[in-house]
């Protein structure tokens, strides 16, 4: 089931792209339900049990719809040219990471992260860097060491009251933190993925320790 979903999201997303139209989404649909969206979920369902086990929480996966949400956008286009798909590890903590595959026109992408800190995550977030970056700055290695790397930082410079020239100045200016990289592809879509997971883990773990609230 899973062999010929990449090429086939591929296929579709790139034909969709040369007529972003409802009437082409709509004449093409049944080959988006059987060769993108039920393959899609099937995996979805296929690693969810994998990530339970590598986070020891309960795991929730998510597919992302193909219409794009265009009330407050000048592109109008109605339709996504890609197939996007996460996993969101439920820890009880005050923020959750997830872990997510896509397939774009020409690549494929794997990651996990938290996309934008809340309020007082970021403010954890800082105080980390400041008292202990060097052990932020490892466990991030751990994961660019396999080749994945960070999405640029939101911010431009080091926020105050940290001096711009702190050590950890690049970590300071993450307003959330997400890694990601084209996972090693051998033919069997879930290994690859597990694999891809379980490599990433490290930046994950860190991430749930961040978000966990204080002791007093």
């Amino acid at each position: 089931m899973f062999d010929t979903l990449i090429p086939d999201a591929q296929t579709f997303v790139r034909a969709l792209a040369r007529d972003n139209t409802r009437d082409w989404f709509l004449a093409h649909k049944a080959d988006y339900d059987a060769k993108l969206r039920a393959p899609a979920l099937a995996l979805l369902d296929a690693l969810t049990p994998k990530l339970a086990k590598l986070s020891d929480c309960k795991v929730t996966p998510k597919l992302f719809r193909a219409n794009r949400d265009v009330r407050f956008s000048k592109d109008k286009t109605p339709y996504k040219t890609h197939l996007h798909m996460m996993w969101t590890i439920e820890t009880g903590t005050r923020q959750n990471p997830v872990m997510f595959f896509g397939v774009d026109p020409d690549s494929v992408t794997v990651g996990t992260g938290m996309m934008e800190f809340s309020k007082e995550v970021l403010t954890d977030w800082r105080k980390m860097v400041d008292l202990d970056g060097a052990y932020i700055a490892q466990k991030l290695k751990l994961v660019t060491d396999k080749g994945y790397a960070p999405w640029e930082p939101k911010l431009k410079r080091v926020p105050s009251p940290f001096d711009k020239d702190h050590a950890h100045g690049d970590l300071l200016r993450h307003k959330g933190l997400v890694v990601t990289g084209t996972p090693a592809l051998t033919g069997d879509l879930v290994a690859d993925l597990d694999a891809a997971f379980a490599d990433l883990w490290p930046l994950s773990d860190m991430l749930i320790g961040v978000a966990e609230t204080p002791t007093l």
